[in-house]
């Protein structure tokens, strides 16, 4: 039996999940720039996560490290969005959720490691 998947990975995964499908109404004279930058910082941020999983020590923090830096990127290209009004203010409010409860996630296994 394998163990259950830690909720950060969970959340990530319902992030990558929930922006796909927004970031298609995106206009499109911008969706291939800003966001293929957006989604590459999600899947970014889901890697280096499952990088630091399968590593120890100094090279864990490392990747956690690289973790916090894509989760402040795409910390400013929601805000971005929202700001261009590409986001509805329920949409940014509940992405914004999302990105709390993962960085409390990152910071807690940061701390830990």
């Amino acid at each position: 039996m394998s163990s259950p998947e830690m909720p950060i990975f969970t959340r990530t995964f319902d992030l990558i999940e929930w922006l796909l499908p927004v970031t298609e109404k995106f206009p499109r004279a911008h969706r291939y720039s800003f966001t293929l930058r957006l989604l590459n910082t999600a899947f970014d941020l889901r890697e280096r996560l499952d990088q630091a999983n399968n590593r120890r020590g100094e090279a864990r923090r490392e990747r956690l490290q690289r973790a916090d830096e894509s989760l402040t990127s795409l910390r400013m290209y929601i805000r971005l969005a929202a700001h261009w009004q590409w986001l509805t203010p329920g949409q940014y409010q509940h992405v914004a959720h999302m990105l709390v409860e993962i960085g409390r996630l990152l910071g807690a296994w940061q701390k830990i490691s």
